[in-house]
């Protein structure tokens, strides 16, 4: 399968710049698998497509105030994107221009901060030693920037906008975006009408930044992500899937993370570690049932994965439809029910 067979021709202007106001208007595009059909609807409105005995799975992570402006001792700009935690000092970074950063280089954040390359790996990015005082997440809270995508061109005014509310532990270089539609108030709605909240974790790391180069789908390599699945976790999905309820994911890294511990009948294994699994047609999902996503790059490992819901053709005609009908694309975007 080709990577272009995954293009579709977005106009600039359907780049959401901004988040909606507040978080549940955005717009919801429903679509409905098994008739084929299509429902315009307000995000809110998703409560009409959920019903008692449901599972939401979302996840719980939380974005760091990621991206960091350094210098070398020449006064070199480089720009340094923290992507997984390898020790309690020791990062693997996306550094630019890659160039001037090889082993044993120093870099100045600011006063409190100041980093060394230690190595490179084998895609390129660099495994780097953080050197500073006092507690590592408050330093970076002062030293750092939110990692908006860079399609993003407007300045967020709430770095909150663009955490899920239901985000706590610390770890992400972007946010899982599906779940910014969620506000605490419908999420407390949708826990009235007995559906279960389930919490899993997946630190979004590179994949989200790293285009698809290679032209078969095949050949490409997934970036890996930390993430964990609690046994309370597991024993709530699995009751569901054994007595025949709906698992539904809230994002692609939900579902991700619950495909990566899948078995062929459809329960889960608690666990955790790093995944790098890539879901592309034909794979057809173990676990998820339905998906509640936003709408993704052309060409992207992410609509890739939405296309193993339903088929590549079926889902490249919903985003025709979208783009007809003016949806807001991309991170800030409206969202999508794949029912």
């Amino acid at each position: 399968m080709k990577t272009s067979d995954f293009y579709y021709n977005l106009p600039e202007e359907l780049i959401a710049q901004t988040p909606a106001e507040p978080r549940d208007s955005a717009r919801l595009l429903v679509y409905h698998r098994d008739t084929k059909t299509v429902e315009h609807r307000v995000f809110r409105d998703v409560t009409d497509y959920l019903k008692r005995g449901d599972v939401l799975v979302v996840n719980r992570t939380r974005v760091l105030p990621a991206r960091l402006y350094a210098h070398t001792e020449n006064g070199g700009k480089i720009e340094v994107l923290l992507l997984k935690r390898l020790d309690l000092d020791a990062w693997e970074c996306l550094v630019r221009p890659g160039k001037k950063c090889r082993p044993g280089v120093r870099l100045t954040v600011n006063g409190e901060l100041s980093l060394e390359i230690l190595s490179v790996t084998e895609t390129g990015e660099r495994n780097v030693k953080f050197f500073y005082e006092g507690a590592f997440e408050d330093v970076l809270s002062r030293a750092g920037t939110m990692p908006l995508p860079p399609y993003i061109h407007e300045k967020l005014k709430d770095p909150e906008r663009y955490q899920t509310v239901y985000s706590r532990e610390n770890g992400s270089a972007a946010a899982p975006t599906a779940g910014l539609h969620f506000t605490e108030e419908l999420l407390q709605k949708i826990k009235d009408m007995g559906v279960e909240l389930v919490e899993v974790l997946l630190h979004v790391g590179l994949g989200t930044f790293r285009p698809v180069k290679a032209d078969d789908v095949e050949n490409h390599v997934m970036h890996s992500e930390y993430y964990e699945v609690s046994e309370d976790a597991a024993e709530r999905i699995n009751a569901a899937k054994r007595e025949g309820r709906r698992v539904i994911c809230v994002g692609t890294t939900s579902v991700r993370t619950l495909e990566t511990v899948a078995n062929p009948d459809g329960t889960v294994n608690a666990g955790s570690g790093d995944t790098s699994i890539f879901l592309y047609p034909p794979y057809r999902m173990k676990c998820v049932d339905a998906l509640i996503t936003n709408f993704h790059l052309p060409e992207s490992t992410l609509l890739m994965l939405v296309s193993c819901l339903c088929s590549r053709e079926e889902i490249l005609s919903v985003y025709d439809i979208a783009v007809k009908e003016r949806y807001r694309f991309f991170s800030f975007g409206d969202a999508c029910l794949f029912l």
